[in-house]
């Protein structure tokens, strides 16, 4: 194969090999570009410690590896990717192979139009177009002071920043972890009208927010008190050379006092050697690629108290990695007294959210609800909220939908799938014509299965043409498996059964690893009665990902339904259970499996320890409220009874049954 492109400066560079099919591969052995004296000059695999072999997406020559997909749009200009489904092609093309001028400012004909027009005017008759015929001036910074108050030590705008982020919104078109929507992205605008920015979802953002997969400074910055008092990329950084317009500290310093901050009164670590710096504390480092480190942009007071309650990292420990999170914490409070600080005070919803807690859907509705919050963190607590479905939470999604920041409507409509039909609509439908386009593709997705009788004329003209841009969204990127079964789920819902079969046999072919095209094309065959062909499709999935839980447990349904392999279906369930033990749903059905072949200890020991892991699972303590009174324990059916209360404290019928088994364990007594 030969080598097509280098790709990359420093701190490493990658190298890319063009296949007949237009197709362009990353390899993934790289070159350390450092100098010798800092570990550099020298090969490097990118997965040292991973087995990737030619079945791994990650493999050089797979998907994950794929630079039309995952790496022309940001390191290129005027990228077209032009895949050709049919043929399974790219003819991508670009009209820069680096970051040109247009790579921010947007297509510059324009500009250069009115240029040329200059030179043609009289000196009396230049133009007064202050937008210099660009498609955007970032103008954020014009006129802007950041005075320092005496008080406090730190800067305040002189202006207040305006609620839509020109700067910010176009540098995260790069610098967000995002998926492309549409290719005519124009700077300046929502990144949501073109991308769709992942939230601060786990594998990515750590419980409090902090980056913890590769994130690229977007999610993290806009988690900023900074951003949130107005300061922009280009206030830190020079925008065409991305280095810092002062070095070291003094780029913090433009806004915060050295004599307060510089201090050793602030920082505490006088005797330190190499003296710390502010980024130290306040832009922990982490390492992606095995060469590249890169700071964490939410400039966040340490908070080694969070670590304790939530096992987040904090800066004070990522240095003291021999002293564990109290002595940290003891430590800050004496230095600065009780008194917790922070701005991102979301910690406690996320971590009760993915611990499944029993608070976590009042911790997520208060975040939501939380105007101090950052809508980023807002926008998370909605996805978050999705998995806990009650009358509450789509109240606040009712809510959150008319918020400025379209993150935060688009997270809305995920906790809206659990709405009554009924409601769906009329809540809905004023999103198919929101101004920003990753909001209204949202809408016509849930709102796919709405029947045409629902809808007002006018209200299906919006839905048709917001589901044409969903369709064409997924078209645009149908070179991947996601895309493929996004797709093919919303046809499902618009009852056109046939395209998305084709879809997510489509999706197969791209990936025969890719679980979820597995699972829901064998419930499109559930659902037309095919119950055969989802058993036959399922076992094909598990023999290409044997240790996916997700195939092994719609297996292990679908044979209990078949009630001809109840042997095996059961042992489906358990493994399911047993290589996923983060989701709650696994081992709560395989408890119910086993109750339901007679083997009721066995079931109630299953559901205590999903319980035990799971909190607030309200499945599994609603199971076992009912299976530890038949075997007799009527003090644990209680207290589980007790603990689901807390989750649902309206539910006078659960009351009833706790009163119950006081009156029982009384009686018995």
């Amino acid at each position: 194969f030969v080598i097509k492109y280098t790709f990359g400066v420093e701190p490493l560079q990658q190298y890319l090999v063009e296949f007949p099919d237009g197709r362009v591969q990353a390899l993934s052995v790289s070159w350390d570009s450092r100098p010798k004296e800092s570990g550099g000059q020298r090969w490097f695999h990118l997965y040292p410690n991973e087995k990737v072999d030619h079945t791994d997406v990650l493999h050089w020559t797979k998907l994950n590896q794929n630079w039309n997909f995952m790496c022309a749009e940001c390191h290129s200009t005027g990228v077209r990717k032009n895949y050709d489904a049919a043929r399974d092609s790219f003819k991508t093309t670009f009209s820069e192979i680096t970051v040109g001028c247009e790579g921010c400012h947007g297509q510059g004909s324009r500009h250069t139009a009115w240029a040329q027009s200059q030179k043609t005017l009289l000196p009396f008759a230049k133009s007064h177009d202050h937008t210099f015929g660009l498609l955007v001036r970032y103008v954020e910074r014009l006129n802007v002071t950041w005075p320092i108050d005496e008080t406090s030590g730190s800067a305040r705008r002189s202006a207040q920043p305006a609620a839509w982020r020109t700067e910010v919104e176009s540098c995260g078109m790069c610098h967000a972890r995002r998926g492309q929507l549409s290719e005519d992205w124009v700077p300046g605008r929502w990144l949501s009208h073109t991308h769709a920015i992942s939230p601060l979802s786990p594998g990515l953002y750590d419980s409090s927010g902090q980056m913890d997969d590769e994130v690229f400074n977007y999610g993290s910055f806009k988690q900023s008190k900074m951003f949130e008092q107005g300061v922009t990329c280009s206030d830190c950084h020079d925008p065409h050379s991305g280095k810092l317009r002062i070095a070291g500290d003094g780029a913090c310093l433009q806004c915060h006092a050295a004599d307060k901050f510089s201090a050793a009164t602030h920082h505490r670590h006088e005797a330190a050697s190499p003296q710390v710096s502010c980024v130290n504390c306040h832009m922990p480092v982490r390492t992606y690629m095995v060469v590249d480190d890169r700071h964490d942009h939410s400039f966040r007071v340490p908070r080694p108290d969070q670590s304790i309650t939530s096992g987040a990292p904090n800066a004070c420990n990522d240095c003291h990695k021999d002293k564990a999170a109290k002595w940290a914490a003891d430590a800050i409070e004496v230095w600065h007294g009780p008194q917790r600080k922070g701005f991102q005070n979301y910690t406690a919803a996320l971590a009760a959210s993915r611990a499944n807690l029993p608070e976590a859907a009042r911790l997520l509705i208060a975040t939501i609800n939380d105007r101090s919050a950052p809508s980023i963190a807002r926008a998370t607590a909605l996805s978050e909220l999705a998995a806990h479905a009650s009358p509450e939470a789509i109240a606040a999604a009712r809510r959150a939908i008319t918020n400025t920041d379209p993150m935060v409507r688009i997270a809305a409509l995920e906790v809206l799938e659990a709405a009554p039909q009924q409601q769906i609509w009329s809540i809905a439908s004023p999103l198919l014509s929101d101004p920003v386009r990753g909001v209204r593709i949202r809408a016509a997705l849930l709102l796919a299965s709405v029947s045409p009788a629902m809808q007002s004329a006018s209200g299906r003209r919006a839905f048709e043409k917001a589901a044409e841009e969903f369709i064409a969204a997924q078209k645009l990127n149908a070179d991947r498996p996601e895309s493929r079964t996004g797709l093919g789920t919303f046809y499902r819902r618009q009852g056109r059964i046939a395209e998305a079969e084709a879809e997510y046999k489509a999706a197969l072919r791209l990936s025969s690893q890719f679980a979820p095209a597995f699972v829901n094309l064998a419930d499109l065959y559930r659902h037309a009665n095919r119950e055969a062909d989802a058993i036959s499709i399922l076992r094909e999935g598990v023999k290409t990902s044997p240790g996916n839980a997700a195939v092994l447990h719609a297996l292990g349904l679908a044979l209990v339904r078949a009630k001809n392999e109840p042997s095996k279906a059961i042992q489906a369930l358990e493994q399911a259970a047993r290589l996923a033990p983060e989701s709650p749903r696994y081992g709560y059905v395989y408890g119910v499996a086993l109750h339901s072949t007679g083997k009721l200890s066995d079931a109630v020991a299953e559901l205590r320890a999903v319980v035990a892991r799971h909190p607030g699972d309200r499945d599994a303590l609603a199971a076992l409220v009912i299976f530890e009174q038949e075997v007799g324990d009527l003090p644990a059916a209680l207290r589980h009874a007790e603990q689901l209360s807390v989750i649902t404290p309206d539910d006078a019928s659960l009351r009833r049954i706790a009163d119950d088994l006081r009156r029982r364990i009384e009686a018995q007594r």
